[in-house]
């Protein structure tokens, strides 16, 4: 093993993802990280209580940090950071709603990122994800291809679930994919849509497909709404994770997820969701696949819409 990976902000994502990452028994050490004093190493301590039970050997790490910088020296070494750290949505709130205020929390965390684990691979899941993305690379002065952000994994996965649910049939028989942003610009790909592999459009009429693909597109929003506090962090939490497993073991998988765009699609220069092969070195390459017309311009449109928001946070 030898491997090891930081969660960095131990609310309910950021705990749940240490969890499964520890669960998987592929890494040496998780350290988790919070501001609150205490909460990390008391999770970190329950964690590690469950190991005999689940059978894993990964040892968690409970780590407070200061805003000053102070415990980050706990991270030293990561392979792998996952950024989970500023604030949830509220029911009514946009994602945008929370840029200034977790834009300061993730250029600092970036920041200490760099000073610490100069080598790691960056996955960042804070919220307005494609900005804070961007604003991690940035902050962190890492090549592009070692700050990716989680999104196209878990809006794929919503897609997916809610085409499973509809026709009844497992989950397993279908595949989704989502592009574009974490949000309002968001692009599921109908087209790459199937059923034990058959079109999806042939399975259910183009309104009802439509229907889905807002749904998804809320996804998060539906769960806020029901959680009235706090937002959703299980399937969030399981493609985070599933991204660094990725990336640990060099896996060369290829995942939807907020990656930087210079060239492909006859796109330039953004942070955006695309297909991407992963690996020790974050994103390998950027996967283009063949998409419709209409698909297309829904992707640039995207990225246009993200390139705008994207310029304004290097000022924040």
């Amino acid at each position: 093993m030898g491997k090891k990976v930081t969660v960095v902000g131990a609310g309910f994502y950021g705990s749940t993802t240490a969890q499964r990452l520890a669960e998987y028994n592929v890494f040496d050490t998780v350290v988790l990280t919070d501001i609150v004093d205490g909460k990390a190493e008391g999770l970190a301590l329950d964690l590690n209580q469950s190991r005999s039970i689940e059978g894993f050997e990964t040892k968690v790490v409970g780590q407070t940090t200061g805003v000053d910088g102070s415990g980050y020296e706990a991270i030293s070494g990561s392979d792998v950071v996952v950024i989970t750290a500023g604030l949830p949505r509220k029911p009514g709130m946009s994602r945008m709603d929370l840029i200034e205020v977790n834009a300061k929390i993730v250029r600092s965390v970036a920041e200490n990122v760099a000073k610490h684990a100069p080598e790691a691979v960056i996955i960042v899941v804070s919220n307005p994800l494609d900005e804070m993305t961007a604003l991690t690379q940035l902050a962190s002065q890492f090549p592009k291809n070692r700050v990716l952000g989680q999104a196209g994994m878990l809006d794929t996965a919503r897609f997916t679930h809610f085409v499973a649910e509809t026709l009844a049939v497992p989950v397993a028989s279908v595949k989704t994919l989502t592009l574009g942003s974490h949000g309002d610009t968001m692009v599921p790909v109908p087209s790459r849509c199937t059923v034990d592999g058959k079109p999806l459009a042939d399975l259910l009429p183009a309104e009802k497909i439509e229907e889905l693909v807002v749904r998804t597109r809320n996804g998060g929003a539906e769960v806020v709404a029901l959680l009235k506090t706090g937002s959703a962090y299980y399937a969030p939490s399981a493609a985070a994770a599933r991204m660094a497993k990725a990336v640990a073991e060099d896996s060369g998988a290829v995942m939807p997820v907020c990656a930087w765009v210079d060239g492909e699609y006859g796109i330039e220069g953004v942070y955006l969701g695309v297909e991407a092969e992963l690996g020790a070195t974050g994103v390998r390459k950027v996967v283009e696949t063949v998409l419709t017309d209409t698909e297309l311009a829904g992707l640039k449109e995207a990225a246009e819409a993200v390139r705008a928001k994207q310029a304004d946070v290097a000022a924040l």
